[in-house]
């Protein structure tokens, strides 16, 4: 619903139909006086560029589909119904009342005979509302912008199986990115008329990526602390107006859990490292605020978790935030703390350095993006039963093949393959099929051209110390963190390849991860904590509370805590012109 020849309210409708992934980029909005918004209401949208019969065949509009059992059928082809102007474009509009309420209760011939064509259609909201609006009374009321613009780059993360049939691909635009910025058209009069279509709207940017976008210096996301009962909310404050050096304005911190989450929502494998991050905190406590002969700022950790964020700054991921309870041993009084644990830079070019330069990066993890080419498992947090993915990034340069080597804590490799690296390739990944579970511990993966080293990386996989979020028993950590059945990750051995690329198996370090893989309780923690500890950095700790500790600085005084000051974010009441600033 769209309505105001003054524009005052013009603001409040785009607030409404804002989704989390798109945000305004005019800070102009509540100037808004669109010339061709004057008449009253208006129903905006974005045409789509093809002459209606290959609009018609795109959609698949001329045949029949029918969903069942979880799946879409083609059932056939069908007719268009004769003197109906088939139109249709972006299902990202806006709809006035008037045209709802026609739509819904009105029994006329158009109206009825669309609701039954369009229930056989594969993609009804691209074509319903445009085709009966502009074959109605009211078809004098369209404008042919939905005020967005979105970010497409199909060649990214689309896979079209059937685009011959339909086009039906599953895409999602791609997140703003500093690259990108050149598409933003903002004009001082959004909806005055002139060539390039004036744009409020944008899709997509996404906080921790997009944080220097035009974008997001319009509509920062909003950092959720847990207690506000809504982890991941979307703001729409503009900050220009906030001044440079102002706290947070270039960070971001996203929740992914809180006590009222319940630990039920987290994995055995994210419980089992936030434990340890919290341990490592409290160590980082011990050795660099406690004085001898003291123990004011010595803590005995208590309980789960009390909440976790991930943090970014100027779009980089800096670690995990974990906040925790800990028993102070001078008062032995509880205290709410809060670590910082960053991760250690492992990606690492051979020595010395090869002739081969077009690698650049190489990283394991899981959750891979092919769209945005980044994991969704910030952090890389693995467990033994977890398939990681190994991806390379890559400059301009001839084809070439190059060789990956995986190597498992005790110098088994675990598997080994070439990749073809063509002229124009830029990123690469592969996961390759491991037996599982995969053995605890410090992990390699070795990039090799003509076998001469390039470069490794390395990553953890974790021993979990717990099971279905209970403290692991010995007859499970045994089956999980002793490697895969008879020691081999692939029917195919390459033992034959220790010597040529110098890993030897040391039998006392075998001996040692099989006690490891026995170990439960204290011995299970501290095995844990020294692996993560050698990936793994403490940062900093600070007390959310009052703390006997008299070195221990306050989280609100530091610039990395989610409970520091960020003024982006901070929302107010509504304005009685409906803005929040």
């Amino acid at each position: 619903m769209f309505r105001s020849p003054k524009g005052q309210r013009i603001h409040r409708a785009l607030a409404r139909c804002l989704a989390h992934s798109q945000c305004s980029i005019n800070a102009l909005i509540a100037g808004i006086e669109p010339s061709h918004l004057d008449s009253g209401w208006r129903h905006l949208w974005a045409n789509h560029f093809f002459v209606s019969f290959r609009f018609i065949r795109k959609q698949g509009l001329d045949r029949l589909f029918l969903e069942c059992d979880a799946h879409m059928w083609r059932l056939g082809d069908r007719r268009i119904p004769e003197g109906i102007a088939v139109d249709g474009g972006s299902d990202w509009f806006l709809l006035n009342r008037k045209f709802v309420e026609y739509v819904t209760f009105s029994t006329d011939d158009l109206v009825t005979k669309m609701k039954q064509f369009y229930s056989y259609t594969l993609l009804p909201a691209e074509s319903f509302f445009h085709t009966v609006l502009e074959n109605s009374p009211h078809c004098d009321t369209m404008v042919d912008n939905n005020l967005r613009i979105t970010n497409w780059n199909r060649k990214l993360g689309c896979k079209c199986q059937y685009k011959h049939i339909v086009d039906w691909c599953g895409c999602s635009p791609n997140d703003f990115k500093p690259q990108d910025f050149h598409r933003f058209q903002v004009s001082p009069v959004p909806c005055s008329p002139q060539t390039t279509p004036p744009s409020i709207l944008c899709r997509q940017p996404r906080p921790g990526l997009t944080a220097d976008s035009p974008a997001h210096l319009l509509c920062p996301q909003v950092r959720s602390r847990g207690e506000s009962g809504d982890h991941r909310a979307a703001g729409l404050l503009p900050v220009r107006e906030l001044p440079r050096g102002t706290p947070g304005l270039r960070s971001y911190w996203e929740n992914v859990y809180d006590e009222p989450d319940g630990i039920h929502s987290l994995s055995d494998v994210a419980l089992t490292l936030y434990h340890s991050f919290a341990r490592l905190g409290l160590r980082r406590a011990e050795t660099s605020l406690h004085t001898d002969g003291e123990n004011s700022c010595r803590y005995y950790p208590m309980g789960h978790p009390a909440s976790v964020h991930l943090y970014f700054l100027a779009d980089r991921f800096q670690g995990f935030l974990i906040k925790h309870h800990a028993t102070n041993l001078a008062v032995s009084k509880l205290e709410t703390l809060e670590t910082w644990v960053m991760p250690k830079k492992v990606f690492k070019i051979a020595s010395p350095p090869s002739d081969f330069g077009r690698l650049q990066f190489s990283e394991v993890g899981t959750d891979w993006d092919a769209k945005e080419r980044l994991f969704r498992n910030f952090g890389g947090l693995l467990g033994p039963m977890d398939e990681p993915v190994g991806m390379q990034k890559w400059g301009k340069g001839p084809n070439v093949t190059v060789t990956v080597v995986w190597v498992d804590p005790v110098n088994v490799i675990a598997a080994t393959y070439d990749i073809l690296i063509e002229s124009t390739a830029e990123f690469t990944h592969y996961k390759p099929p491991l037996n599982l579970p995969l053995r605890p511990g410090v992990w390699t993966v070795k990039i090799l051209h003509h076998w001469v080293p390039v470069a490794e990386t390395k990553f953890l996989v974790a021993p979990l110390t717990f099971s279905n979020r209970q403290p692991i028993k010995q007859e499970e950590a045994l089956k999980l963190h002793s490697g895969p059945p008879r020691g081999a990750y692939m029917e195919q051995s390459f033992q034959s390849l220790n010597p040529v690329l110098s890993l030897p198996v040391s039998p006392a370090q075998v001996e040692q991860a099989r006690r490891n893989a026995a170990s439960t309780g204290a011995a299970l923690e501290r095995w844990l904590d020294s692996l993560a500890g050698s990936m793994w950095t403490a940062m900093d700790v600070c007390a959310t509370g009052p703390t006997a500790c008299p070195v221990m600085q306050a989280c609100s005084q530091t610039a990395w805590s989610s409970f520091s000051p960020d003024p982006k974010s901070e929302l107010g009441a509504v304005k009685p012109d409906g803005r929040l600033r």
